[in-house]
């Protein structure tokens, strides 16, 4: 069984009970180079940010993370209470607006209960919150895992597949290469020989032999420039080192990117070489489908 591969993209979530109520976390994270984490929590649940940010990192290698953090209070708790300070802060930042604005909107008591630190809840068990909101967060971060594993094992089997196509196209492509340069030298020779044949038939200082020996070194010139062998034997290097990468598994993300630069850079050679319209169609299939495996890897951690 190989390694699992995660993508970057997942949703999980978690919840806790605490003697002040049930804790509820939410992950969810999309492709991103790095990690980038934002956190969004309530006020009780403030001071448990750096230990929350610490075990995200740990966890997670690389994309865009938000983490939601909230506090659901028990019906049966003690009832909030109105801070005075916070009150008295508000009210004199409500008179500084007013004096400046006059045509300002005085502050409803629905407004100024919603101000932060307004609403004093009385003291919480700041230790107990923050194992509660440690043991949700471990959940989400596992449901999130689980749900990244799921769609990795999905994008294996699309790049597997992706590999199999490239396979299959270089495969009838060198097939059918010395038919295809066999051809083209031929149309090349007779122009060749129609071209030279006036300076022959004239006199001139070329010979018979002269000419078959241009014609013949030109022919020759031409298939050397044309001979893609090397860029199909490469194509099938990289892809066999696409199917190891995906094979053992884990955080491939990175090198498959590097992979994909150098099946494009095949394609390209390929395509510059092609000396008829199967090899230019078949260079064109190739880089659809390098483009193909690489937007779905750019997901992948």
């Amino acid at each position: 069984m190989p390694a699992a591969i995660a993508s970057m993209t997942g949703f999980g979530s978690g919840r806790a009970g605490t003697a002040a109520g049930s804790v509820t976390v939410e992950v969810r994270s999309v492709n991103s180079r790095f990690l980038d984490l934002t956190l969004r929590c309530t006020d009780d649940l403030r001071h448990t940010e750096g230990t929350v940010r610490e075990r995200i990192a740990a966890r997670l290698a690389r994309g865009k993370v938000e983490c939601r953090l909230a506090l659901q209070r028990d019906a049966g708790a003690a009832p909030a209470r109105p801070n005075a300070q916070a009150l008295a802060q508000l009210a004199e930042l409500a008179r500084h607006v007013r004096a400046a604005l006059p045509d300002a909107a005085p502050l409803s008591v629905v407004e100024a209960l919603a101000w932060p630190g307004v609403l004093d809840a009385g003291a919480l068990d700041a230790e107990a919150l923050t194992a509660g909101t440690l043991h949700a967060l471990d959940e989400a971060l596992a449901a999130l895992q689980a749900s990244r594993e799921r769609e990795g094992e999905a994008l294996r089997a699309l790049l597997l597949a992706r590999c199999a196509s490239i396979k299959a196209i270089a495969g009838a492509l060198r097939e059918r290469v010395p038919e295809l340069l066999a051809h083209v030298e031929r149309k090349l020779a007779e122009r060749l020989e129609a071209a030279l044949a006036g300076p022959l038939a004239a006199g001139g200082a070329l010979s018979r032999e002269d000419v078959v020996e241009r014609i013949r070194q030109e022919v020759t010139l031409y298939g050397l420039r044309a001979d893609v062998d090397e860029e199909l034997q490469r194509l099938t290097t990289h892809v066999a080192e696409v199917r190891r990468v995906l094979a053992a598994g884990g955080a491939v993300g990175r090198r498959l990117d590097f992979l994909m630069q150098e099946l494009n850079r095949e394609a390209n050679t390929l395509g510059s070489k092609a000396s008829a319209i199967d090899m230019t169609q078949a260079a064109v299939e190739l880089k659809l489908a390098i483009e193909q495996m690489r937007e779905q890897i750019q997901n992948l951690e």
